[in-house]
């Protein structure tokens, strides 16, 4: 039974794969024909295409992930394959969300109306700052995905092994040992970007709802699309915030070999981390109206394409 369901939701993560690989795919095209147009990389275009390209590659390794884990068993936990794709596994990862914290920190300076001067300084800087914000949290996330290619995946071998064949009470003290060296390794690698995408959303909708109020108190009773757009931004940011901290946590689990593999537990956080992104990706095109335009000229394309040829 629970074979059946690891592999339902193995099924259920490689299509949501593909949806986070058509919304990225459309964010990255978007994004650079911006670049190529203006011929000077914006610092919003800029994250977009490292946070799109970082996600394209994280959902592409995962659809590799999820076949060969389904067909090809055998081969797939060997020891140099096995470590291979996991460390490629976690240094996409946390490039990801280093992106994502830094579209979130962009957000936050630029929409944001306080009057620190601290942040008006950083205001004025930001731009300057974004390409080596970029390059280095890439660097940061590489070296810090360099120990799971260590020896410390031997203990998730062993975990393979089935239970009566070894003792059980070695087994907890190696699950336990393996537990608290990951969770460390994993904070490590994403406590920095996971508290600056928290609080920059948090200033961030604190902003947008006292300019909110501000305009309901003075309101004049018609309907006002500023309002209305304030509001918009307020729920798209918290469900940024939502998709990330849930991300976050499945990563966590999964590092860690909270579950054991192809065990319920472990299906759920490979559905939820195939799920965050893809939905990240959605929202962002939902709520940008340049995302929005290259996905409704396909489709109108594609319906005159049809009208033709049927006529």
């Amino acid at each position: 039974m629970s074979d059946l369901f690891s592999a339902i939701c193995l099924i259920i993560a490689i299509i949501e794969s593909m949806m986070g690989l058509l919304g990225n795919a459309t964010i990255l095209a978007v994004s650079s024909t911006s670049c190529i147009r203006s011929k000077l990389s914006s610092s919003y275009d800029m994250i977009m295409i490292f946070l799109s390209l970082s996600r394209l590659f994280l959902q592409s390794w995962m659809m590799l992930d999820f076949f060969l884990s389904l067909f090809c068993e055998a081969s797939y936990y060997e020891e140099n394959l096995y470590v291979t794709f996991k460390t490629v596994f976690v240094f996409l990862n946390y490039s990801s969300l280093w992106f994502a914290a830094w579209l979130s920190v962009f957000y936050c300076i630029k929409v944001a109306s306080f009057t620190q001067s601290f942040f008006v300084w950083l205001k004025q800087r930001f731009s300057s700052f974004v390409p080596w914000m970029l390059i280095t949290s890439s660097l940061f996330s590489f070296v810090i995905s360099l120990p799971f290619s260590w020896d410390i995946y031997d203990v998730h071998n062993n975990l393979t092994t089935p239970l009566t064949m070894r003792n059980s009470s070695e087994r907890r003290g190696t699950m336990k040992t393996s537990l608290l060296i990951l969770i460390l390794l994993c904070n490590a690698g994403i406590a920095l970007p996971l508290i600056m995408f928290v609080v920059s959303s948090i200033l961030l909708i604190k902003s947008l709802w006292r300019h909110t109020r501000q305009m309901q108190n003075n309101a004049t009773g018609f309907r006002d699309p500023s309002q209305e757009a304030h509001i918009g931004a307020i729920k798209s940011v918290f469900s940024f915030l939502i998709l990330y901290i849930t991300n976050f946590i499945a990563l966590v689990l999964i590092l860690s070999d909270a579950f054991l593999p192809f065990s319920i537990g472990e299906a759920i956080c490979i559905v939820v981390m195939a799920a965050c992104p893809a939905g990240h990706s959605m929202v962002l095109i939902w709520s940008n109206p340049k995302f929005r335009e290259m996905p409704a000229r396909i489709l109108q394309h594609i319906n005159c394409h049809v009208r033709t040829r049927s006529m």
